[in-house]
């Protein structure tokens, strides 16, 4: 075995990401030698080096190393981002959960907590294989090599991934995202989705409409091969679950009385600490997605600090001028905002980006929100407004300010740095390959179990409220009632 110490992708900046030590066979397709007098000169060069730069951000995340050493500040940073982006769907659960009426609340976390039973056993059971199995190939599906969590160890795993972190913390990293994305569709759905189907529906969904998207992009499949960024889940989680929640409103109709009686948040401070988490742990969904402890991670937890403080001021500043009044649901409703637009940005923007970012998602989605009173969809929670059009906002601006001196990953520069127009197209493919895809697809799982079991409530239930004809409880009773009893 040779080794190839500090070696870094070509084109990369000196000093930006810390070196990584890497041991590689003397012969090996990922090494190129030349002759320099009596001696060989050895680069290493990732076998998937010509793919596109969020492949090789995902699999190189910043250097070009083979079969990478452990490295313990990576892991450990790792660890910690993979509890914060865990803590974000409890957070979900209340930032919703404070929206709804009373009678749905204990309905809204159900059905977010649940999914953090359901998707993890899904994820290491078969959808992290049809992610991530045939890593780096350019196509659209994994395959079965990783699943039942065979080659899921604590080694650095396929050389393919060039990790620094044991590859087991690689899954349970991207698991979380897995967990909150289908959460993401209950603020859509939200006082009306019978629970039974509601787990169904997640369940064919991680398989059928996530995991080929993850593979896509984050699985070095044909959207990382053309050359979309996508640096934490712009397309991946939001556009894919905001599309999803269309289609799945589209099934279940409208609220009863929606929209000619009021339906209004039944607990506001539940909805602000559910921001405060979502904020927290949107730096371990964000940094974190650089893999590691290094100049990248750092990067994307400034623009992401940045991006939802420039989100919540641009609500803010739209409901002051409109209304005369700055609410408390618009400003957790603006910072989320400018959470999602700066998703796909965070390791590819920098100086005033973010801010411009979130400032636009801020207004151009609470001007989206309007939209569902014009066409007559009943996004309850607002997840179309703010997660899919917020995600567009972030997707397409990457092509005006993505900056190869901020990543030298950026291979297409940003019309605003000096590129041109070819970032910004491949964001629209992919952007509108993801929308297309997701809708058409959780249509369908929508529409086959609403004719098998049945997607909706009865009316009856629905004035009951979920809490009680869902799960037997309520949130605000001291009295004896289902899992009371044993109280």
């Amino acid at each position: 075995m040779g080794r190839c110490e500090g070696s870094r992708l070509s084109g990369s900046t000196p000093g930006l990401w810390p070196v990584i030590n890497a041991s590689v066979p003397e012969k090996s397709p990922f090494t190129k030698s030349k002759q320099l007098g009596n001696r060989f000169e050895t680069t290493c060069r990732h076998p998937f080096a010509d793919l596109t730069p969020i492949w090789r951000e995902r699999a190189a995340k910043g250097t070009a190393v083979i079969a990478s050493e452990i490295n313990s500040g990576d892991t450990a940073w790792m660890l910690i981002a993979t509890g914060l982006v865990l803590f974000m769907t409890p957070g979900l659960a209340f930032f919703y959960g404070g929206m709804v009426r009373a009678k749905n609340v204990l309905g809204m976390l159900m059905q977010n907590f649940f999914a953090m039973g359901l998707m993890a056993i899904i994820w290491v059971t078969i959808a992290f294989s049809l992610a991530f199995g045939n890593f780096g190939d350019g196509g659209f599906i994994g395959n079965l090599d990783f699943a039942w969590m065979r080659n899921i160890t604590a080694t650095t795993g396929d050389e393919a991934f060039a990790l620094s972190i044991p590859f087991v913390l690689f899954c349970a990293y991207q698991m979380t995202f897995a967990v909150i994305t289908p959460a993401l569709i209950t603020g859509a759905t939200a006082d009306r989705f019978k629970f039974k189907a509601y787990g169904i529906f997640i369940a064919l969904w991680l398989v059928l409409v996530y995991a080929p998207v993850a593979h896509w992009v984050f699985g070095g499949g044909w959207l990382a091969k053309l050359g979309a960024l996508d640096f934490a889940g712009g397309a991946v989680v939001h556009i894919n679950a905001g599309a999803a929640a269309l289609a799945v409103i589209i099934v279940l109709g409208k609220r009863k009385g929606w929209p000619r009686e009021g339906m209004h948040p039944h607990n506001l401070p539940f909805t602000l600490l559910g921001t405060g988490i979502l904020w927290f742990g949107w730096f371990g969904f964000n940094a974190g997605s650089a893999l590691g402890a290094n100049g990248i991670a750092a990067t994307a937890l400034m623009n992401t600090f940045l991006a939802a403080s420039a989100g919540m001021l641009g609500w803010l500043l739209f409901e002051r001028i409109k209304d005369g009044k700055a609410t408390t649901l618009g400003a957790a409703s603006g910072a989320v905002a400018g959470l999602v637009a700066i998703t796909p940005c965070a390791g590819f923007v920098g100086g005033m980006a973010p801010i411009i970012i979130g400032f636009l998602a801020g207004v151009l989605c609470v001007l989206a929100i309007q939209l569902k009173f014009k066409f007559g969809y009943d996004d309850s929670l607002d997840v179309i407004g703010v997660h899919l059009v917020g995600g567009l906002v972030g997707a397409l601006l990457l092509g005006f300010f993505a900056d190869a001196a901020i990543n030298p990953l950026v291979e297409n520069e940003g019309l605003f740095m000096g590129g041109d127009a070819k970032l910004l197209w491949f964001q629209f493919v992919a952007s509108a390959a993801t929308m297309v895809f997701s809708f058409v697809v959780s249509f369908i799982i929508a529409k086959a179990i609403d004719k098998t079991i049945g997607m909706r409530v009865t009316e009856e239930e629905e004035n009951e409220g979920l809490d009680y004809s869902q799960h037997a409880e309520t949130a605000y009773s001291f009295g004896s009632t289902g899992s009371m009893d044993r109280i």
